[in-house]
C-alpha cells in the first residue's frame, strides 16, 4: 500500500495531521526551521495513511536527521491556525515526548542541517539545540509551546492557537 499524507489543499483553504516529538536533553530541546524562516517548530511530520502516530515520528526522526527514536507519552493535543501559502490552514498537531535510542546518531549541541522534501520541493532544515531558559529569545510556533514546556510534568494539554490569516 502506498503511503499518503494527511495533508490536502482545496481552493480555499489547507488542512495538515502533524505529528512533532518534543526531544530535550540536557537542558535543551531539539527545534528545527526552515533556513529561509525565522521561526522554529518541533521537529516531525505529516501523518501518514496507514501508519500509527508513533510509526509516522519514528519514520520522520529517521528520515531528517537519522536518528532512532522511542516514542513516549502524549503531551500536547493542538488545533493550530495559522496562513500558510497564502490560504487558512486548519492543522491538527499532537506532540509527543520523544527519546534518542542512539546519541551517537546525532550531534547533541548546536545546530546542524538536514535535507527535507515536502509538498513536491525539496529544501534545507537547520535543526538546532536550544536551552529552555532561553526560548524567550527566539520565535517558536506554536507560541504557547514556551509556557507548556514548563509543565511537561502534568497530564495531556489541549490548546487551540489562532494566527490572523488573510
Amino acid at each position: 500500500m502506498t503511503q499518503v499524507d494527511l495533508f490536502f489543499k482545496t481552493d480555499d483553504f489547507v488542512f495538515s495531521y502533524r505529528l512533532a516529538g518534543i526531544l530535550i536533553k540536557n537542558g535543551k530541546v531539539l527545534l528545527q526551521k526552515a533556513l529561509n524562516e525565522v521561526g522554529y517548530a518541533f521537529p516531525g511530520g505529516h501523518a501518514a495513511f496507514p501508519e500509527t502516530n508513533e510509526e509516522t515520528l519514528k519514520r520522520e526522526f529517521k528520515e531528517e536527521i537519522a536518528a532512532d527514536v522511542s516514542i513516549k507519552e502524549l503531551k500536547w493535543v493542538g488545533e493550530i491556525f495559522f496562513p500558510f501559502q497564502g490560504k487558512p490552514c486548519h492543522q491538527i498537531c499532537l506532540f509527543y515526548l520523544v527519546e534518542l535510542q542512539d546519541e551517537s546518531q546525532t550531534p547533541m549541541d548546536g545546530s546542524f542541517l538536514a535535507r527535507e522534501s515536502f509538498d513536491g520541493k525539496i529544501f534545507d532544515l537547520e535543526f538546532a539545540w536550544i536551552s529552555l531558559s532561553a526560548l524567550d529569545s527566539i520565535t517558536l510556533y506554536p507560541p504557547n509551546a514556551k509556557a507548556l514546556l514548563q509543565q511537561l510534568d502534568g497530564g495531556v494539554e489541549h490548546f487551540v492557537y489562532r494566527e490572523e490569516t488573510t
